[in-house]
């Protein structure tokens, strides 16, 4: 049987309930903001919907509105209220909505996770992995621009964009950085250390302000980083004095570039699973971690004292599903 539940996460409560029945997997959900639509995709080992076929759902009218289908699996969907965009492995289709005109088709690199980041405010940029390994393209929409940003020598593994669209940020396989690019015209604005190591970059997000950045990885912290030397940049404001940490040895930094990168202003650890993160309201400074195996987080960070995060919430939201 599948049950499809959906849950507020601030604050976190469980807010609908649907059945689909006996044999009727769901692999995928993409909400439209907060609203009844969704975009569903079928999974499992009985799923309800091809893996190939987007089905529109109302939660409301507790019905299908629309569909699409593709000779290739579906490997993520991105919706806003004009436009919704089908990730294949190869290729990227965008759609007027509600009324599912096809505007676009690109060619992707591989692209086994779906990578491929909208911009929710007016302006509608689309960022995903070019077709050459490492390089990010960039489509303004609105402007009629496109062009492509050379961000690792590694493949993509972890993209984001902000709010407004004007930044983006990329990680690569190795996981070790996350850049900072302007979707204007493509220009490094920072580079962000998780660690040394070599990790699975699972998630990255900004959050609404754009002042701050926060990562998950399979090494199980979550790195939260200040981005107030490119806030400024771009918006030409201040937000304080919260800055990350950054080498001893960043005067060296125009002769080995390990030491330019910088460091997180925050961390918190959680148990062992691949997870998913987004901040709170704008005048918090707090963290919201979803784990793959049903596991909510909500956590503190002060800018001033840095370190560890306080944890506030833990809440394991699957145990009372059938």
């Amino acid at each position: 049987m599948c049950i499809r539940d959906r849950f507020n996460t601030y604050p976190f409560k469980a807010t609908a309930q649907h059945c689909f029945g006996q044999y009727s997997g769901i692999g995928m959900t993409t909400m439209l903001f907060r609203s009844n639509i969704l975009a569903l995709v079928g999974g499992g080992k009985h799923p309800k919907y091809p893996p190939n076929k987007v089905i529109l759902w109302d939660d409301k009218q507790v019905k299908c509105i629309g569909e699409l289908s593709f000779k290739g699996d579906i490997k993520s969907v991105k919706m806003r209220k004009d436009r919704i965009v089908i990730v294949l492995e190869h290729r990227i289709y965008v759609y007027t909505f509600p009324d599912l005109k096809l505007l676009d088709v690109v060619e992707t690199y591989p692209n086994p996770e779906g990578l491929c980041e909208i911009s929710i405010a007016d302006s509608f940029t689309l960022v995903y992995p070019d077709k050459k390994k490492g390089v990010v393209k960039v489509v303004n929409y609105d402007e009629n621009g496109n062009f492509e940003i050379k961000a690792h020598e590694a493949g993509i593994n972890a993209l984001a964009i902000n709010y407004d669209g004007k930044l983006c940020a990329t990680a690569s396989e190795k996981g070790t950085l996350i850049r900072i690019f302007s979707t204007q015209d493509g220009k490094p604005l920072g580079e962000l250390r998780r660690g040394s190591d070599k990790a699975d970059i699972q998630c990255i997000a900004f959050d609404r302000t754009s002042q701050w950045l926060a990562c998950t990885s399979d090494k199980c912290t979550i790195h939260i980083f200040s981005l107030s030397g490119i806030y400024k940049a771009l918006y030409g404001e201040g937000m304080g004095d919260s800055k990350n940490k950054t080498s001893i040895f960043n005067f060296m930094k125009g002769i080995i570039p390990y030491f330019k990168s910088e460091w997180s202003l925050a961390k918190f650890r959680i148990p062992e699973s691949r997870s998913v993160i987004a901040f709170g309201p704008p005048d918090k400074c707090h963290v919201i971690v979803v784990t793959y195996d049903g596991k909510y987080y909500l956590t503190e960070f002060d800018p001033k004292t840095r370190g560890e995060c306080h944890r506030i919430t833990e809440k394991h939201f699957m145990e009372n599903l059938q």
